[in-house]
């Protein structure tokens, strides 16, 4: 019971926000606990979730390379500019970031507790987007280790 109040509570918070995006994904999870033959979908989508996000991503940012919208000539422009070095360096960051928040949510899951809360607050509160809770780890994981406080196992 105290997990569906706890889904109900960040429905609330969703509505109340105005974030569709919260909205969509926490009802899809109590449809999806709601009925028994989809449950285990429930399971699969815990496991592969973010893997399935970051492929849609991945081909949503494709698609203006894929029509034409950015060239091989801007690419190269890119590393001309100041700002597009600096966007090119914090891409690589984040990549690495979430690489190393993955290994820690996979050896430390009582950490996904405190980074789900932190994304339900950011995007109800601060109109964020929870694309994050994989670079939160991510950089978790670097604050952990600079002040060697990573969970042993």
């Amino acid at each position: 019971m105290e997990s569906w109040l706890f889904l109900a509570g960040i429905l609330v918070i969703a509505v109340f926000a105005k974030n569709q995006s919260l909205l969509i994904g926490v009802a899809a999870v109590m449809v999806l606990k709601a009925i028994p033959p989809f449950y285990p979908w429930l399971e699969t989508l815990g496991k592969s979730g973010i893997n399935w996000g970051v492929t849609i991503i991945s081909a949503a940012i494709m698609v203006p390379i894929a029509t034409g919208q950015i060239t091989f000539q801007d690419l190269l422009r890119v590393f001309k500019s100041p700002v597009g070095l600096v966007a090119v360096a914090c891409g690589i960051l984040v990549a690495v970031l979430s690489a190393k928040g993955v290994g820690l949510l996979a050896s430390s899951p009582e950490v996904t507790v405190a980074l789900v809360f932190g994304t339900i607050l950011g995007v109800a509160l601060l109109k964020g987007v929870a694309a994050g809770p994989v670079i939160a780890s991510g950089m978790t994981y670097v604050i952990l280790t600079v002040f060697n406080l990573l969970p042993t196992r």
